[in-house]
């Protein structure tokens, strides 16, 4: 039979930057977490079909005639045709203006001029014809596990709050909403011409939009914020810009402005194979993916953001040896326990479904290289080495001369008995080279040649007992391969 769950490549990304969500081809949304990206999820049917899901389409019609972005920005349009005519439906989760203190999701970096909203916002326009339009919400709160209690506002029957355990949010529409058990729902013929909307808010006081001219301005403020990100990028001239372009707006829609941490991606517990038990949870920062993302960041000229990033680096609180953990809470955190949801099926059934991280507190040795890579990248973009890295340089390179010899679970996190891995003790001679480099950067020679000689060290055991003269490897390492 085949799988009810929507091939992973056909969901659609959202993103405020402080959480995201996805969109089935269908219209649903079957992924979301508020306030955070690691918040527990109120819409969770990526991993069980029965987790909840919001849907805002045409009624009766679940294969839409085009889905895409809006050019240069994450907000999706998808236009549907049916029988009797043609809709247009935008989604997006909403920026604007700063209005203040976030006290959501609290900012440790400083605010930009636009945040979220907090707020999902959902326009359609009906283009030919007349299209019934319907609305279906339905949360099941902490990963499905607490479905929603409802109650309609007095004298407006287009308002409604759901609320499970300490989650809450309010929905509000220019449609009449009816409570069917745990779920709200809305059904509306449209005539040419005409607009409905709907919004989710999880924000301080549950501001919503007044109408649907005021979703449109919202989702209209989105779409300039977006391109005003992109429009600071430098993008070749070529047939890749648009991926390229693509790329750059998931890097930034999967970086958590509050902190200026980045996601390694939205979701936890899909499988790495079908039906597999590979099923990891990524809602966290991974120290080595902060190379690739600077590295990106800079190349295209978005240093501002790159900034935020090495400085959410720099915050971090290090182990009693001074060495950074492979990987950290959005906040910082550092205890990411994991758990399993044994209840939910998992997409297409690949089970369990894991909340935290068990690897969080691996000994991986390449940490400490990817850390001063970032460093000395960052350094040499902005040409001077801030005086709060360089206690970080010097406790990173502490750690790699105590332990580049000693066995780790190796950057594929394996959760057995630690090995000797030639990529381990590769990234620690990049963490003593990187280390010379920025003490020479900052004028302490003695520093750098003690240094340079134990990458010299390294590099030299590597190539004795790494690799063979043809470029095999030999014992007593393994590769990650």
């Amino acid at each position: 039979m085949p799988s009810p769950f929507p091939p992973i490549a056909d969901y659609a990304f959202l993103s405020d930057c402080h959480t995201g969500a996805l969109i089935a081809p269908d219209g649903a949304v079957d992924w979301l977490c508020i306030p955070r990206f690691d918040s527990p999820s109120v819409f969770g049917s990526l991993l069980d079909r029965q987790a909840g899901s919001f849907r805002f389409g045409p009624f009766g019609i679940n294969v839409p005639t085009q889905v895409a972005y809006e050019p240069g920005t994450n907000v999706l349009v998808t236009t549907w045709k049916t029988p009797s005519g043609w809709v247009v439906v935008r989604d997006a989760l909403t920026m604007g203006t700063r209005q203040g203190e976030d006290t959501v999701t609290p900012h440790t970096r400083p605010p930009a001029d636009d945040d979220a909203d907090h707020m999902l916002v959902r326009t359609a326009v009906c283009l030919d014809g007349q299209v019934e339009i319907e609305l279906v919400c339905e949360p099941i709160f902490d990963y499905g596990q607490v479905p929603a209690t409802w109650s309609l506002s007095d004298g407006d029957d287009g308002v409604a709050d759901a609320t499970g355990g300490d989650q809450m949010f309010r929905l509000k529409t220019d449609l009449s909403l009816g409570i069917e058990g745990d779920r709200v729902r809305a059904r509306h013929v449209l005539n040419a011409g005409d607009r409905a909307y709907c919004a989710l808010s999880w924000a301080h006081e549950l501001e919503t939009p007044s109408g649907v001219d005021d979703a449109d301005a919202q989702i209209a403020a989105t779409v300039r914020f977006w391109r005003a990100w992109l429009a600071r990028a430098r993008v070749p001239d070529h047939r890749w810009r648009e991926p390229i372009q693509r790329s750059a707006l998931a890097i930034k829609g999967l970086t958590y402005m509050p902190t200026g941490a980045t996601v390694a991606a939205l979701t936890t517990s899909l499988p790495e194979t079908p039906g597999g038990e590979r099923n990891w949870d990524y809602r966290f920062t991974w120290i080595r993916d902060s190379t690739f993302t600077l590295q990106a960041l800079h190349f295209l000229n978005l240093d501002w953001d790159a900034a935020e990033l090495i400085q959410f680096v720099a915050d971090l609180e290090q182990n009693t040896d001074g060495g950074l953990q492979i990987m950290y809470g959005i906040d910082g955190r550092r205890d990411l326990t994991e758990s399993t949801r044994d209840e939910l099926s998992g997409y297409a059934g690949a089970h369990p479904v894991r909340i935290g991280n068990g690897a969080f507190d691996q000994r991986q040795n390449d940490v400490f290289g990817a850390a001063l890579d970032s460093i000395l990248l960052h350094a040499r973009r902005s040409q001077r080495l801030p005086r709060r890295l360089w206690p970080i340089v010097q406790t990173q390179a502490a750690c790699a001369t105590k332990i580049w010899q000693e066995p780790d679970q190796g950057i594929w996190e394996a959760r057995g008995k630690p090995q000797q891995y030639v990529s381990s003790k590769l990234m620690c001679w990049v963490a003593m080279d990187r280390a010379a480099k920025l003490a020479a950067i900052g004028g302490d020679e003695g520093l750098r040649n003690t240094w340079q000689g134990t990458a010299d060290e390294i590099r030299a055991d590597i190539l004795e007992h790494g690799v063979d003269d043809r470029g095999r490897r030999r014992p007593p390492y393994r590769t990650d391969a």
